[in-house]
């Protein structure tokens, strides 16, 4: 069965720097899109950014200019970048893998990220 498995979160200080990864399992991978999404605490479930099976990249707002999402096919991982971390970016942060656009299938469980000021 199809697995999604994050790693790479934790505490950090405002201003430092995360680097998250989630791998897949059971799936092509390379024929994925795959999103970073989080939900903080009392709020909806947001899109962060995501990497298309050529690599294309798109990122929201609060994130753009600080955050880089890449992929390596061979090892079926996805990565997210987070530079200049901010306390406001405190959240569970999910991987998803969409075979067509942003139709998700699949979700990982979720690694928390907290930042302190």
């Amino acid at each position: 069965q199809v697995q999604l498995v994050e790693s790479g979160g934790g505490l950090v200080q405002a201003g430092g720097s995360l680097r998250l990864s989630c791998a897949a399992s059971g799936l092509t991978f390379s024929y994925y899109r795959m999103g970073w999404f989080r939900q903080a605490p009392g709020k909806e479930r947001e899109f962060v950014a995501h990497i298309s099976w050529s690599a294309n990249t798109a990122y929201a707002d609060s994130v753009k200019g600080r955050s880089t999402i890449s992929r390596d096919n061979a090892k079926n991982t996805v990565y997210l970048q987070i530079d200049s971390l901010k306390p406001e970016d405190t959240a569970v942060y999910y991987c998803a893998a969409a075979r067509l656009a942003n139709n998700y299938d699949y979700w990982g469980q979720g690694t928390q990220v907290t930042v302190s000021s």
